[in-house]
């Protein structure tokens, strides 16, 4: 079930904040990233589990690893040196991205959903739930590495688990608002709890696979961890009545 579009007709205000933060995350994987090709600028500020819980950088050499599948060798780059502190890349590994499907889809699902969010939670209080968001689902991701015994020198990036926020704070403000959806092929309206829900359920169910030992790549554990805060959160940062919600 693929989001296209929701319901916009009771927004009333331009979403100018939820625009600039795609703006933004365009540009540093445009310019700083340059399209994914500069690994020396991302694999130094990308999150490091190890990082963040030591307080330390760490600087590691390009290591040759072999597909297990294909049988093919290929190189991976080291972690280079973070300038000025680690828990830096806490905040600009949240406007990362690992390749075009990755923010590509990131983007999408933030410019459908972001911006009701922001009508309701004001520019400023929009903002700082985005960041917040985002940093307690890194954290999450942290915590769930050493947790599951993952490796902790593997970097993470993406604006997935500040985005998670954004989802889980639209469920709890309108979940009987329309989103329209691709699924098997058709075009239909559901309510954003089954959009958003069944979205949620997925990660769930893709996190615990993760106990079975398997890895996909995904930060199943930042996406839970950052819906779960956005869910937490969303009435604290609300400017117009804390304490509705729309059905």
């Amino acid at each position: 079930m693929f989001p296209i579009s929701d319901d916009n007709t009771g927004r009333r205000s331009f979403p100018i904040i939820n625009i600039a933060l795609i703006v933004i995350n365009i540009l540093v994987f445009v310019f700083l990233q340059e399209l994914g090709e500069d690994t020396e600028f991302t694999y130094a500020f990308s999150t490091v589990p190890q990082e963040i819980i030591t307080g330390r950088d760490i600087v590691t050499q390009p290591e040759v690893v072999r597909d297990p599948t294909t049988g093919q060798r290929f190189q991976v780059p080291g972690l280079g040196p973070t300038p000025y502190t680690v828990y830096l890349t806490l905040l600009v590994s949240m406007f990362m991205h690992g390749g075009l499907a990755h923010i590509a889809g990131n983007m999408w699902f933030l410019w459908i959903f972001g911006d009701n969010v922001e009508d309701r939670l004001g520019p400023f209080g929009y903002l700082i739930f985005y960041l917040t968001c985002g940093l307690l689902a890194s954290l999450a991701h942290v915590a769930s590495t050493y947790a599951l015994g993952q490796d902790p020198l593997v970097p993470s990036l993406g604006a997935s688990g500040a985005i998670s926020g954004v989802l889980g704070g639209y469920l709890l403000l309108f979940p009987q608002r329309r989103v329209r959806v691709l699924f098997l092929r058709f075009i239909t309206e559901v309510p954003a709890v089954v959009a958003v829900g069944l979205w949620f359920v997925f990660q769930l169910v893709s996190g615990l696979g993760m106990l079975g030992g398997g890895s996909d790549g995904v930060a199943y554990a930042a996406h839970i961890g950052g819906f779960i805060a956005g869910v937490v959160l969303v009435n604290v940062f609300a400017v117009r009545n804390p304490f509705a919600i729309e059905f």
